[in-house]
């Protein structure tokens, strides 16, 4: 016997099974969602594998261990480690490193960083003598010091750096040294710190183009980078003129070769001495994918605008860092 059923309950279950089991049906398609842009992601990087140019050579793991022996022995920290460097395989062969000051927690969100982020440790008062100890051991030209953004401190850490800059310089009179500070929140007193106590390289990273700031660089500006740079050549001009300044970025993050170009001119007209572009690569899956490999050419073409704007030296190649021959960038740009 067939019965039949008022069109009325029908159409009161379905609101009723729409309205009960929506809620139930929304998390089922974000999750959907959720799912398909992880396979639309990891579609994209497979699209995107490495090319030939950046291979890299492990080197002799012998030097390697002495320098990772040394650097743990110390309690030190190294960008090589913390930002997944390409060339660390190469450096640490020729047994230098880059140190990193303020411990390996940073209080910025880049987009496209390897080190730690959250709350960082008190910084270690022995730090600046054991850095230069591990110059010493070494028996380093050229030092390299960089460190995390200490947001969380009153001098931003500037108080640290100048300290450890006059602890290496102390232990090895003869060593040259190179650092690469934050922004210190354009902090004037910060910076005059580290300017007193005279780095023969000044470098701070603008990093990216100004287009992509908010993305790559949330938590810092455009032009307070530039206007770093202007104060730091100001000081070279008036005070120390053997001091250099120096700034660089990474590619293949979105922006096009004519805003590189921009940049470069940017940096030009606040008397920056030396650049370096490099390409950049992804550390690992939460930070920004890479939008596009960079060919050697455009590299090429890049350094050859640079040296045309009067940049003293210009490092530009895949697997260019700020500190990758760091030494070699700073003798060509005594002799420019």
């Amino acid at each position: 016997m067939t019965r039949n059923i008022p069109l009325k309950r029908i159409t009161d279950f379905f609101y009723f099974a729409l309205n009960y089991f929506w809620p139930v049906r929304c998390i089922f398609m974000i999750a959907e969602q959720v799912l398909v842009q992880k396979f639309l992601n990891r579609k994209q990087r497979q699209k995107l594998k490495k090319p030939d140019w950046l291979k890299i050579k492990l080197g002799d793991p012998r030097n390697q261990n002495a320098v990772l022996e040394l650097i743990e022995g110390l309690n030190l920290h190294t960008v090589c480690q913390e930002a997944r460097c390409p060339n660390i395989f190469e450096c640490w062969t020729d047994k230098t490193a880059t140190f990193m000051l303020g411990g390996d927690t940073c209080t910025r969100h880049c987009g496209f960083c390897a080190v730690n982020k959250g709350n960082p440790e008190p910084l270690d008062p022995l730090e600046p003598l054991h850095v230069a100890e591990a110059v010493r051991h070494l028996g380093l030209a050229h030092a390299v010091i960089t460190s995390v953004n200490r947001d969380d401190l009153a001098d931003g850490g500037s108080s640290h750096w100048a300290e450890t800059i006059r602890k290496v310089r102390e232990l090895n009179p003869d060593c040259k040294i190179e650092v690469l500070i934050p922004d210190f929140n354009g902090d004037d007193s910060a910076l005059n710190n580290v300017l007193a106590a005279r780095p023969d390289v000044l470098n701070h990273n603008t990093e990216t183009i100004a287009r992509l700031y908010r993305r790559v660089r949330p938590d810092a500006k455009y032009d307070q980078s530039l206007e770093l740079l202007e104060r730091a050549a100001r000081f070279r001009d008036r005070a120390f003129p053997e001091m250099l300044t120096k700034s660089g970025i990474m590619v293949g993050l979105g922006e096009t070769f004519e805003e590189v170009v921009s940049l470069m001119h940017d940096l030009r007209s606040v008397s920056c001495d030396i650049m370096t572009i490099g390409q950049y690569l992804q550390p690992y899956e939460k930070r920004l994918p890479v939008e596009r490999f960079v060919t050697p050419e455009e590299f090429a073409e890049w350094k050859r605008i640079g040296e045309s704007l009067g940049f003293k030296h210009v490092e530009s190649s895949p697997l260019t860092r700020s500190s990758y021959h760091a030494r070699q960038q700073t003798e060509n740009g005594k002799t420019n």
